[in-house]
């Protein structure tokens, strides 16, 4: 069975010297369509103070259903995976289930 807590995804990208206007314009767009998904809780977007070219995205999820269907999606598969990755330097997913205390 899979999990069914919520899920928080932290990715960090590093964006080829150029191209963070780009990437933060596809971002947009991203973001204006994950949010619309039924298992997002939330999805933001955040850049680096001391490096302008790096991108912290901190999402969340209600289960890892929720994150095969945002993988899935069309605007992940064409802007993410088509038109974001190919101007990223350095790309690091991190998946975690945030801890409860009683």
């Amino acid at each position: 069975m899979k999990n069914q807590k919520p899920i928080h995804v932290f990715a960090t990208w590093k964006v080829i010297e150029g191209q963070i206007e780009n990437v933060l314009n596809l971002l947009e767009k991203v973001q204006e369509e994950s949010v619309k998904e039924s298992g997002n809780l939330f999805y933001e977007i955040h850049q680096g103070n001391s490096d302008l070219h790096t991108i912290v995205l901190f999402e969340g999820y209600s289960s890892e259903s929720a994150i095969e269907e945002h993988r899935n999606s069309s605007h992940f598969q064409d802007l993410v995976l088509g038109k974001i990755v190919p101007l990223l330097e350095k790309r690091e997913i991190i998946l975690t289930t945030p801890v409860t205390y009683l």
